[in-house]
């Protein structure tokens, strides 16, 4: 059964500075339905024949594994450098502000 994904989402005003708003998913983690449209809309949209789903630090390790098992993928963890103990692959980006 589908939900709303919007309707579950808290908004927490001027957190974690005054004139942001901040984007609470956990309640769509803590509903069964929720998880579930949320999976299952991201693997709708993803492009055909993924090997590996690409989970950046935060969000992306809550929805990445569920999305990968989804997908009959893998899951690589992207974290900050030196966080992890084994060999790495470094990769640099920025991030959108808007």
């Amino acid at each position: 059964m589908a939900v709303d994904l919007r309707a579950l989402v808290r908004e927490i005003p001027d957190f974690p500075q005054p004139g942001i708003w901040f984007k609470d998913i956990t309640p769509i983690l803590a509903d069964p339905a929720g998880l579930d449209t949320a999976v299952t809309r991201l693997a709708e949209v993803a492009p055909p024949d993924v090997d590996i789903v690409i989970g950046a630090e935060a969000r992306g390790f809550l929805l990445g594994p569920a999305l990968a098992r989804e997908l009959g993928a893998g899951f690589v963890l992207a974290r900050k450098p030196g966080k992890l103990p084994a060999e790495t692959v470094r990769a640099e980006y920025v991030l959108e502000y808007g």
